[in-house]
């Protein structure tokens, strides 16, 4: 068994798991619009901020010209997950410690300051750290450099599915016999160029008002809200976490990824059989599961082929789904991990968090958006969905862990 025994967050409305959790309830939102360059001529200019957390009250001053601001929000939600967990990494042997880590984008705003360092300075005044600070690999290095971990390490890319697939591989790598891994993802792309890749996709909404430019299954939906951040997870093996006397937030009980066919096949998404194979994995069945934490892209086709996978899985309004997203706006390879921080702190705190924003769901989706408040319910078992572009998809099941409880 493996279970998550630490939890780093850094998102657009909290810095740790209590600040996001509490925003996450109340409907504070991170939302807001986007000021480290000139956006006025922009069709879109909202998206999800970390604004309160400074890098330098966390990281030593050498590694602050060595990193993206991706790495440096990753090394400081790493940090805090250990914290969390209570580990002392340099009291545990170093190839019992590993990385897992998803990033979708790498150091966008270093590599782009640098490039123009080079078209307009010429190469011998760009940075020697660009040679690795722009790679979506980094964050797993600069983690695994700055903690001593030398056990097995991974990085992986599929965009907001991303941060599902990290805890899936390191769940796997606890099973080989790795006492310990740090997982998650963390994203962040929003210096100029970064921008103009958001709105390429033309799914950016173009609402100006940040109450309601990002509403997942509504009939008003219009699109979604890029962000920045994410979470870190300490995943362990039950075992050895109960013989250290961790405190255990929950189990990882399935996982399971895919690829959507090729478009023009005819062939269904592939979210409904990575659903169904996370529950097999889990062992349990549609009707175990209390609570869904939606991909909810906010995109109207994405949004309903979403609820008909959903209906096909689990029956019309046969279990609460939510998106707490809303507030954070979608956060690449950060997403699918925070959305498991809720999942966890749902089971501790037996409440599912409403979806924000969104107030009518279309009738034809079938499915029980949670709406306007926190709805009390006992959670036991979440099921955590997410996509990424050009088919991507991935489920996690979070189980409440007979290991221990959050006091």
């Amino acid at each position: 068994m493996t279970v998550i025994t630490g939890i780093g967050v850094v998102a657009p409305n909290g810095f740790g798991a209590k600040e996001y959790w509490a925003a996450t309830l109340t409907g504070r939102s991170g939302i807001a619009v986007l000021d480290r360059f000139d956006t006025a001529r922009y069709p879109a200019r909202l998206a999800g901020l970390v604004a309160d957390v400074d890098p330098a009250a966390h990281l030593p001053g050498r590694l602050l010209p060595q990193t993206d601001v991706s790495t440096r929000l990753a090394l400081i939600a790493a940090e805090s997950a250990l914290d969390d967990a209570g580990v002392d990494t340099s009291a545990m042997a170093d190839y019992d410690m590993g990385i897992v880590t998803a990033n979708a984008s790498g150091g966008f705003e270093f590599t782009h300051r640098e490039f123009k360092k080079l078209w307009s300075q010429g190469p011998e005044h760009v940075s020697v750290y660009e040679s690795f600070a722009w790679f979506y690999a980094v964050n797993t290095g600069q983690i695994s450099i700055r903690h001593g971990m030398r056990g097995p390490s991974t990085a992986l890319v599929a965009e907001q599915a991303g941060g599902l697939d990290a805890l899936g591989q390191a769940r796997r790598t606890v099973r080989t016999g790795i006492p310990l891994v740090v997982s998650g993802g963390v994203d962040s792309a929003f210096d100029p160029w970064g921008w103009a890749s958001h709105l390429a996709g033309g799914r950016v909404s173009l609402d100006p008002d940040p109450a309601t430019a990002y509403r997942p299954f509504d009939v008003r939906a219009a699109g979604y809200l890029p962000g920045e951040g994410g979470a870190m997870c300490v995943l362990e093996d039950a075992g050895a976490a109960r013989d250290r006397g961790a405190r255990v937030y929950g189990e990882i009980a399935g996982y399971a990824a895919n690829f959507d066919p090729a478009p023009g096949s005819g062939r269904p998404p592939g979210l409904r059989r990575a659903a169904e194979s996370a529950l097999a994995d889990a062992g349990i069945a549609p009707g175990d599961v209390d609570v869904v934490f939606a991909d909810a892209v906010g995109v109207p086709e994405l949004d309903r082929l979403e609820a008909q996978a959903l209906r096909e899985v689990f029956g019309a309004h046969a279990v609460p789904v939510t998106a707490p997203k809303a507030l954070t706006g979608r956060l690449l390879s950060g997403g699918g991990v925070l959305d498991v921080v809720s999942a966890l702190m749902s089971i501790q705190e037996s409440v599912i968090p409403p979806t924000f924003g969104t107030t009518e769901v279309p009738a034809g989706y079938g499915v029980d958006v949670v709406l306007g408040e926190p709805r009390p319910a006992e959670v036991n078992t979440a099921l955590v969905l997410a996509r990424g572009r050009w088919g991507f998809n991935a489920a996690t099941v979070i189980r409440k862990s007979p290991e221990g409880k959050l006091t």
